[in-house]
């Protein structure tokens, strides 16, 4: 299947700003700074299509942990599907999203190229708001960013594409309070730009 989304990211985790897994000034980062990474990952799709399935106006978030020192350094992760997709659209996105339709971009993703444990698949509602600085996972996620942390740098993050370039900020909240995980945090690293991932 044929399949192509665009659209806007928001990310946080519990790194310090800038967070050193991102490319600073076009040089590809290494371990999280602490060595144990925990966060919230936010797509809003605006356009994008699976095959003759719609998918724009969607949104996807992912909550994530991992240990830089654990064998095979394996994400453990819920993700979650908007709560107005239809079934085809569902299964869609998550066969997007767990590398499961394939695509040179998407199997580059960490979850997908290294060990996982997907704890679940759950329907929610997700809002990116239009500026991409405020993310919302229902009443149990979220990250709100407004201070920018790039001090003028270069930053792109690997997720959406080291080709994209985007905004480091301090987050004023991050937040994820859904079993298995539970955290909250301020002024930590965040991460906003777009996204294009493509079948092809």
């Amino acid at each position: 299947m044929n399949w192509r989304i665009a659209g806007a990211y928001l990310e946080s985790c519990n790194c310090d700003a800038i967070c050193p897994c991102r490319m600073i000034d076009g040089a590809v980062g290494g371990r999280s700074t602490y060595g144990v990474c925990f966060g919230l990952l936010g797509w809003r799709i605006d356009e994008g299509r699976a095959g003759d399935v719609d998918l724009g106006g969607l949104g996807v978030a992912l909550a994530s942990r991992y240990d830089d020192d654990e064998a095979g350094s394996p994400w453990t992760i819920v993700l979650y599907v908007d709560e107005g997709c239809d079934e085809h659209q569902r299964d869609a996105l998550a066969g997007i999203f767990l590398g499961e339709l394939g695509g040179p971009h998407i199997v580059k993703l960490p979850w997908i190229r290294k060990p996982r444990h997907v704890v679940d698949v759950r329907p929610a509602r997700i809002e990116l708001d239009p500026d991409g600085r405020a993310f919302r996972v229902e009443d149990f996620a979220a990250i709100r960013v407004s201070r920018l942390a790039d001090n003028a740098h270069q930053v792109a993050c690997g997720i959406p594409g080291y080709q994209r370039g985007g905004n480091e900020y301090y987050a004023d909240e991050l937040r994820v309070q859904d079993d298995p995980f539970n955290w909250t945090l301020e002024g930590n690293c965040a991460f906003a730009t777009t996204f294009e991932y493509t079948s092809g």
